[in-house]
């Protein structure tokens, strides 16, 4: 059974970080893109950032490229979310998705995955 599960999320101060997790599970990992996704109250679910089994990281917003960073521990199924540099316009619901990768680079369409974890909510204070 495919799973993912979000964690990490919670209430910081604008200026501060938080490390998200999404653990992944029921699938074989390597044969997957996984990404992060956002959705604030009353706005669209958005692309954050993703990472693809042959290309690589990519990040969707020219706003967060600098500030956050995806990355991967392979041997635990899991992707992480690195945000440093919290504005409240971060504050929203993260979640993390996945789609078979067929050695595609990763989209940040969130209409082209398949499976998506619960998601964790991130509240920046100003």
């Amino acid at each position: 059974e495919v799973q993912l599960v979000e964690s990490g999320g919670g209430l910081v101060q604008a200026g501060g970080s938080l490390r998200l997790s999404c653990a992944a599970s029921g699938f074989t990992f390597d044969d997957y893109n996984i990404g992060w996704f956002r959705q604030a109250p009353g706005k669209e679910r958005e692309g954050v950032s993703l990472i693809s089994t042959n290309y690589g990281s990519t990040y969707c917003k020219d706003s967060v490229k600098s500030r956050f960073t995806i990355f991967t521990d392979n041997a635990k199924n899991t992707v992480y979310l690195q945000m440093n540099s919290l504005k409240p316009e971060d504050t929203a619901v993260y979640y993390c998705a996945a789609v078979m990768s067929y050695g595609f680079i990763a989209s940040c369409r969130k209409d082209e995955y398949d499976y998506w974890g619960q998601g964790t909510q991130v509240t920046v204070s100003s």
